[in-house]
């Protein structure tokens, strides 16, 4: 580990540490390593084009939780005619979803967060068993996908793509179904974009949050 993951470390420790708009560290290596750390104490990265690595414990955080789950009529009777024209898959094409993430448009943002450095770092993650990726395929093509990072207490969203309408919620839908079967109850969806709002999801607060995930 570098010298300066080295001082994360010890600073992630406690990540009720002051922040400056959510910010609780600068700069570090995105290795496996930190980023289990960082994880483990509810903190993540989140990569800002023209500043140094930036590592975040939101006062605010983004959740699902399961007994909570809602799913819109419209979306119901989609699922109920289009279940069988989707195939899903789970930790098959890793690589291709997180770069599908990255080109995915979306408004009011230019660019992607997900760097080379991202891709490769969550590549690691992938290998060492500590992150994951759902896929929804139409005839043999990727068309939807979410990948994330399976911590030690819990599972965190980290993005999503879709290709065809509605195939990010089919997506969502079908990892809470894989979730609630391994018996876990929310899961992290650090922050609430519009498909998570639909499904439920809700902000909490840190102190809700590190409580949640035993820190």
């Amino acid at each position: 580990m570098s010298a300066l993951n080295k001082d994360l470390f010890t600073l992630f420790k406690n990540p009720r540490h002051e922040t400056v708009e959510d910010v609780i560290a600068v700069g570090g290596v995105l290795e496996p390593a930190i980023l289990k750390h960082a994880y483990k104490h509810g903190i993540f990265p989140w990569p800002h084009e023209g500043y140094p690595l930036l590592w975040f414990s939101p006062a605010k955080r983004g959740v699902i939780e399961f007994a909570e789950l809602h799913l819109a009529r419209s979306f119901l009777k989609w699922l109920k005619k289009n279940q069988n024209v989707f195939e899903i898959h789970f930790n098959t094409r890793f690589s291709d979803v997180v770069q599908h993430c990255k080109m995915q448009k979306r408004s009011g943002q230019k660019g992607s967060w997900i760097n080379s450095e991202i891709q490769d770092a969550y590549q690691k993650l992938f290998d060492q068993g500590a992150a994951f990726s759902l896929e929804v395929l139409r005839d043999s093509k990727l068309v939807a996908g979410i990948y994330g990072v399976r911590s030690e207490k819990y599972l965190s969203c980290e993005s999503m793509f879709h290709l065809e309408d509605n195939t990010s919620k089919l997506a969502l839908y079908k990892l809470i179904e894989k979730l609630k079967a391994e018996g876990h109850t929310w899961i992290d969806i650090q922050m609430v974009t519009s498909v998570c709002e639909s499904f439920g999801g809700k902000l909490i607060t840190q102190k809700q949050f590190l409580k949640k995930i035993g820190v």
